[in-house]
């Protein structure tokens, strides 16, 4: 199944996607959008032209496990999302994401304005890569 995943942020959201054997996940864009609903018709065009069948979306609880402002946010943009596109959506702990993609992104010595294009498409990575471990590990 290609299922996509996203790191919702209020400016830069990362997409990434995985193989139809749901091996690998990889990169796919990062949209550079501002405005919540444009971004959602943005992610639901990539999903459409990737052929998606499910979306994950990054879910950024408190670490004492409360849902803040951010989770909020993100739930709503993964509703709007799954009425966009007609695809089942899962909200998905994304807890220090980011600073995993900013680990990675250190040792392998990406700097500067590259860096800051790559980053949310890599925490989109390790999102979909949770899950896809999820569901192996779960599978009947």
């Amino acid at each position: 199944m290609r299922i996509l995943g996203v790191d919702f942020g209020d400016s830069r959201t990362g997409l990434a996607m995985c193989d139809a054997q749901e091996m690998l996940a990889s990169p796919l864009a990062v949209v550079h959008e501002h405005n919540f609903e444009k971004c959602a018709d943005k992610v639901a065009e990539y999903a459409k032209n990737e052929h998606i069948e499910e979306i994950v979306v990054g879910y950024p609880l408190n670490m004492n496990n409360t849902v803040g402002e951010r989770a909020e946010k993100c739930a709503l943009f993964g509703r709007m999302l799954g009425e966009r596109t007609g695809l089942k959506v899962t909200m998905w702990d994304e807890r220090s994401t980011t600073v995993s993609a900013a680990y990675y992104l250190n040792e392998t010595n990406v700097r500067g304005k590259k860096r800051k294009n790559t980053i949310d498409a890599v925490a989109a990575v390790i999102i979909l890569e949770s899950y896809l471990q999820y569901r192996k590990n779960t599978a009947k």
